[in-house]
């Protein structure tokens, strides 16, 4: 995989990675909720007009745009298993930034999903 193509590939999967956050940080803005017919509109306005939703549904965006690029550089049998950064990144963002805890039982999965990435992308 050359420079260009890693560069495309890591990306994408951190864009992903960020609208995820994005994501999450506006839910916590709004808050618990479900949805009834009662408050399906204003619950789905609310969450429309949160900037962190707003800006992660952007990054979903771009982040598609560059991974098209990347899936015309990289076999998707080497590209796909790169996604699994994604769990890797956010599960440390989480924990920084939403105080989300990383048990010792995720941290061993982060490292078997690492292992995984590494393999795959050396084959």
């Amino acid at each position: 995989m050359n420079p260009i193509s890693l560069f495309c590939i890591l990306a994408g999967v951190a864009l992903n990675a960020g609208a995820q956050l994005l994501l999450k940080a506006g839910t916590n803005a709004v808050g618990h909720f479900e949805f009834t017919r009662a408050n399906i509109v204003p619950i789905a306005f609310r969450i429309a007009t949160q900037p962190p939703i707003i800006g992660g549904v952007a990054c979903y965006v771009i982040s598609l745009a560059v991974w098209i690029v990347g899936l015309s550089r990289v076999d998707v049998s080497i590209a796909y298993p790169m996604l699994s950064l994604g769990y890797v990144v956010n599960a440390f963002a989480a924990w920084y930034l939403f105080g989300e805890v990383l048990s010792v039982q995720k941290l061993v999965g982060i490292g078997v999903i690492l292992v995984g990435v590494i393999i795959v992308a050396r084959s």
